[in-house]
Order: C-alpha cells, then sequence, then structure tokens
C-alpha cells in the first residue's frame, strides 16, 4: 500500500529530521552537494546585482501582503515557492498541490491545469499574519525558476495575444494596445482587441503612460517586480533551461525525490529562442534598447547575457 500510495499521511507529512533549507547548506550526500555549489554562484549573482543597482532599489520599502501574493506556502516541507507566469509554473503549482495536499493528490499530470491556477488550491504567505511571515521566511527553503526574459516575453505574447480563445485578455489589454499603439484602427479590432501585433506589444510595454497607469500584468512583470529577489532571500534559483534537474533536485532536498518526480513532457508548441529571435526582426533598435532597459535587472541578476540579434542603439 505504502508503494501504491506514497503520498499516504505518513510519507507525506511525517516531520523530517532535517529540513530542505539543512539539507541545502550542510548535504549529507555527496551528490546533493556538487549541485550545492552551481546554486551558491546563482545566489552569488543575486546578491551581487541587487548590491550593484542599489540606486533603483534604495527606496527600500518593507514588503506588503500585496508583495506576497506569488510565494505559494508548502508547511509540510517547509518551502515557499514564488511563481513565475511562462516558467513552468502550472506544473510547478501542481507538484505543489501533490505536496500540501496530503494524500489528496499523488500524480501532478492528472490535476487540470486550470485546476492548479485555483487560488484556493494553494496557500500563499501574503495569507499569513507578520510573525508568521517573518518566521517561514527565515526558516522554510525559498525557489524560484526563472527564463531569458525575452524568450518569456515571446511565450506570454504567443499564449496571450495569439490564441483565439484568450478572449479576457484581448478585451482587457488588446483593445487597450490596439487604441494606443495603431493608427487608423478598424472599429472591429478596437472593439476585440484580438490582432495585436508583437510590434504593439512592445511599443505598449515600452510606453512610460503604460507604467504610470497600472502595474504590468504578472504573465510579463519582471521576476525582479514579481518576487522581490533585493528583498527576499532564495536559497535556490532554478533555471527554464535545466528545468528537470533543478525540480527534482528541490524535491531530492524536500525528501520526497524517490516518489514524486517532476512532470517532463515535449511540447511541440514551446518558445525557443529562433523563435524569439524571429520576433525581434521587426523590432526598432530603438525600441529594443528601451524594452532592454525594462527587463535589464532580470537579464543581469539571473546571468542572462544580451540576446545576440538585438541590434540596440
Amino acid at each position: 500500500v505504502m508503494r501504491r500510495n506514497p503520498f499516504g499521511m505518513d510519507i507525506c507529512c511525517r516531520k523530517r529530521s532535517r529540513s530542505p533549507l539543512q539539507e541545502l547548506y550542510n548535504p549529507t550526500q555527496v551528490s546533493l552537494s556538487n549541485t550545492a555549489i552551481l546554486h551558491q554562484i546563482r545566489r552569488d549573482q543575486v546578491t551581487d546585482t541587487c548590491r550593484a543597482n542599489s540606486v533603483s532599489s534604495r527606496k527600500r520599502r518593507v514588503l506588503t501582503p500585496n508583495d506576497l501574493k506569488h510565494l505559494v506556502v508548502d508547511e509540510d516541507h517547509e518551502m515557499i515557492y514564488c511563481y513565475v507566469p511562462k516558467v513552468a509554473c502550472t506544473n510547478w503549482k501542481r507538484v505543489m498541490m501533490v505536496l500540501t495536499g496530503r494524500g489528496k493528490y499523488s500524480d501532478p499530470m492528472e490535476i487540470p491545469a486550470n485546476e492548479a491556477h485555483v487560488s484556493s488550491n494553494l496557500k500563499t504567505l501574503n495569507q499569513y499574519s507578520i510573525p508568521e511571515i517573518n518566521h517561514r521566511l527565515k526558516n522554510y527553503m525559498k525557489f524560484l525558476f526563472v527564463r531569458e526574459p525575452f524568450e518569456r516575453l515571446v511565450s506570454a505574447y504567443r499564449n496571450k495575444f495569439t490564441q483565439k480563445y484568450n478572449t479576457s485578455f484581448h478585451k482587457r489589454y488588446g483593445t487597450k494596445i490596439v487604441r494606443r499603439q495603431r493608427k487608423n484602427a478598424t472599429q472591429e479590432a478596437l472593439r476585440k482587441g484580438d490582432d495585436v501585433k508583437f510590434e504593439e506589444f512592445v511599443a505598449y510595454l515600452i510606453d512610460p503612460h503604460t507604467q504610470r497607469e497600472e502595474p504590468f500584468n504578472e504573465h510579463w512583470q519582471t521576476v525582479y517586480s514579481l518576487c522581490h529577489p533585493c528583498h527576499i532571500h532564495y536559497d535556490l534559483i532554478g533555471k527554464y533551461e535545466t528545468l528537470e534537474e533543478d525540480s527534482n533536485y528541490i524535491l531530492q532536498l524536500a525528501g520526497v525525490g524517490n516518489y514524486l518526480k517532476f512532470p517532463t513532457y515535449a511540447k511541440s508548441t514551446r518558445t525557443t529562442d529562433e523563435m524569439t529571435t524571429e520576433f525581434f526582426q521587426n523590432i526598432s533598435s530603438e525600441h529594443q534598447t528601451q524594452l532592454y532597459e525594462v527587463y535589464k535587472l532580470d537579464f543581469l541578476m539571473f546571468n542572462y547575457s544580451v540576446p545576440s540579434y538585438l541590434k540596440m542603439e
């Protein structure tokens, strides 16, 4: 029975003698210690970038509960995951539902994608009191996953603006983008907002008016603004490029690696580097430069070099 339903209460929720945090910084297995070095390098990169760019983060404000709504808490394994849309966040939310479900789910892929995004299925850090928040930030292992910023941006654009079923995005953002960026737009385009061009999307993102009006939508918001890595010390920074290894390493640290693996899937529609290059062909060098400025901290912080296809001013 134990093998068939490994997420029975006895396994999933038993208090381990060592927390993931202890296992990360003081590994008992050699295989874990090699990977620990790589993650130390990634942590240092974030720290150095925060320090070097403290000008932009000098308004060292106190985080509000609203800043913590992307941080998903797993009490049983003492972990906190900051989810970033378009960086495998559906699958990570599924895994978190298995980890926190106390036996309710055993296979992440049996959880429908839309169910993974129902906010009541996972507990976020903003639902706790201030002392509880501080305790968890100090004692739980905190991790996030990042992706090359422009590849993530193109992925968001393709998903939200080129798929016919995303009518809520077309209405909410598409109509606004068309109205603001397209000269002589047809009445239909203004009403539907379902044919936004990538160039128009970029023009909308770099428009100072956009930033003043409201925060970016989470699908194209910077990781810097979603997860606050200069204010919250992340113990692990996983990368989309090494998604499987990084994810399974985290599950190993949590002590569940023997029976829970991160879901793998070969998605042919995935946004690639080549595809991103193509999307940027029609963006003027002036707009490329301005767009890079918007996402610059994400590039620097997570060690992504300036893409070779950019013709910046």
